[in-house]
């Protein structure tokens, strides 16, 4: 079946000497994986390898079989030509970072229509502001929500967030648990909005421990998430 949709990249793996497989977040059915047959040996077509940077946000029209095999790319085009996500250097490590958390969060070959707006909305938003410092871990927090492990903002006065029961507690448990400053900045993002993330005001060190934190979360709520390669690189270039 043909189909024309919007679609955001996730990974590009090269294949062979000449191809690519993409693994990118459809509006239209969710994650999908397509082999670009000869697109590294060629610079005619259609479809150029440019195009599929991570976090790219595309128009494609695909053949879509729908039988767990690789998917065919007829035409991309871009459909928002970002300013500077992939030429600034701390913007881009954070979207390498980005892309390859939502490569090992989302798995479902189904639309989930919420989720593709808020990551086109938000990474957009990444796109045109400069005080971006915060903006990775308000992005997965609000995540959650979309992934099905958000909060429990109950009892959000108590003194411990148990990050595997995802809830506000008044004491220890042997389980991992955000507390003192840690738990003041997490705290801070929920309920707020994008424009108000630069409100918080956090050390790299908080930054750091604070990230570290919601990464153990995805791998305490996600089967078979694995932690991304690329966050030693983020801590690099972030401060």
């Amino acid at each position: 079946m043909q189909v024309t949709t919007k679609g955001i990249v996730l990974t590009s793996i090269k294949y062979g000497d000449t191809s690519l497989i993409v693994r990118i977040f459809t509006e239209s059915d969710g994650l999908k994986s397509y082999l670009l047959r000869g697109i590294l040996a060629t610079k005619k077509g259609k479809v150029k390898k440019a195009l599929f940077q991570p976090l790219t946000q595309l128009e494609l029209v695909a053949t879509h079989r729908n039988k767990g095999s690789l998917e065919s790319v007829k035409e991309a085009k871009l459909y928002y030509h970002y300013q500077d996500l992939h030429t600034n250097i701390v913007k881009n490590a954070m979207a390498l970072f980005l892309a390859e958390m939502l490569a090992n969060s989302i798995h479902e070959e189904e639309a989930n229509p919420e989720l593709f707006h808020f990551l086109e909305a938000a990474l957009q938003w990444l796109d045109i502001h400069t005080e971006t410092s915060n903006f990775h871990l308000y992005f997965l927090i609000l995540l959650t929500k979309y992934l099905g492990f958000y909060p429990d903002v109950n009892n959000m006065d108590a003194s411990y967030f148990d990050l595997l029961e995802g809830e506000f507690v008044a004491t220890t448990t042997l389980n991992p648990i955000l507390s003192g400053e840690n738990l003041f900045f997490f705290k801070s993002f929920l309920g707020i909005n994008f424009d108000a993330i630069n409100t918080i005001k956090m050390r790299k060190n908080n930054r750091q421990e604070l990230l570290q934190s919601l990464v153990l979360y995805y791998e305490l709520h996600l089967q078979g998430f694995r932690k991304p390669k690329s966050l030693a690189v983020l801590n690099e270039v972030f401060g």
